[in-house]
């Protein structure tokens, strides 16, 4: 019980800070779309918001974990509960393989890019997206194999899902997600070295005067920085989990369940805490929108602090008139 309730405790905080971050991140994303309308920025807002779910799914199995209710959650309402929580996880992971993808085409086609990728097709590849990651986290509800026979409380994944379901999600989920994140990473990196030595013959052959680079090439390797930095982040988040479940599919007596749920799961969905902090470190533009927000925060915070000290002393400070003394001096003091 004990445990239980320090696991709680874990989900909470984890929760409350998966949320605050995603939602600062998804305002200054917000504020940045109304501004410079960019399609790349709108697959960074669902990252946001698929994260910002994650939090808000996994608060909901606290008080599960911290009560001492002798009755635990139903088996109905934890599976819709750890449903959610997957169908959350998977939009996160389908988004980061659409933001790459994004970046590999502004990268791959950068004169056709703006035709390829309007609106339009950006929110019919969002809309696309949230429908088969709520495929994928409702599917153990329709397959009987997926569930488990037995629910034993309190709420947890494997409470309801079979490891076959891990099974499953690794093999049509993230060994192809992994490829193809590889695939964009090895190609961009090759696009943007090709760039570079482009750019360094034509230094040496004069055609360009001056040492800096021009912002195409500057703006690639940022791009595979980022995408990087993306990919690395999911593979330790999630590879340890779906390893580990692999190997509990094929030895059930190791009973790794405690692992899986206690510590490789948590580290899983700790990945939508990094991934808006690697957009607050990595993105300039998301950089600058919080600096710009925060500096609007404090300007608020000192004009209150001002009119509550005004308010105390009865109202803004008047300037003090000063008075004067008037001397006189009679006539005859004057002549003496």
């Amino acid at each position: 019980m004990e445990a239980s309730f320090s696991f709680g405790v874990i989900l909470a905080v984890l929760a409350s800070l998966i949320i605050a971050a995603n939602a600062l991140v998804a305002l200054a994303v917000l504020l940045l779309i109304h501004r410079s309308d960019g399609v790349g920025l709108c697959f960074t807002l669902n990252l946001a918001v698929a994260d910002a779910l994650i939090g808000v799914a996994i608060s909901g199995l606290v008080s599960d974990q911290v009560s001492n209710s002798a009755q635990p959650t139903q088996k109905t309402l934890c599976s819709l509960r750890m449903a959610f929580v997957t169908s959350s996880a998977a939009a996160s992971v389908l988004t980061v393989m659409l933001i790459a993808f994004d970046r590999y085409l502004a990268i791959r086609q950068p004169l056709r890019y703006f035709r390829i990728m309007s609106g339009l097709v950006a929110g019919a590849c969002i809309a696309g997206l949230w429908l088969l990651s709520y495929f994928i986290g409702f599917l153990p509800l329709g397959v009987p194999i997926f569930q488990q026979t037995v629910y034993q409380g309190p709420c947890s994944f494997f409470a309801v899902f079979h490891p076959r379901f891990v099974l499953t999600l690794f093999c049509v989920g993230f060994f192809p997600a992994q490829f193809l994140f590889v695939f964009f990473y090895c190609d961009m990196l090759k696009i943007a070295s090709m760039h570079s030595q482009q750019i360094r013959k034509m230094e040496h052959a004069g055609a360009v005067a001056g040492a800096c680079r021009p912002p195409r090439t500057l703006s690639d390797f940022k791009a595979v920085r980022t995408v990087s930095v993306l990919i690395g982040s999911f593979t330790l988040s999630w590879a340890p989990f779906f390893i580990t479940g692999i190997v509990q599919v094929a030895c059930q007596e190791c009973q790794l369940y405690v692992v899986l749920e206690r510590y490789l799961w948590l580290l899983g969905v700790g990945n939508s805490l990094l991934n808006p902090l690697i957009y607050a470190y990595w993105q300039k533009e998301v950089r600058q929108q919080l600096y710009q927000m925060a500096l609007g925060v404090k300007k608020g915070l000192t004009a209150v602090f001002f009119l509550l000290l005004s308010a105390k002393h009865g109202g803004p400070e008047r300037p003090r008139e000063r008075s004067c003394r008037i001397v006189t001096i009679s006539h005859c003091e004057l002549n003496g």
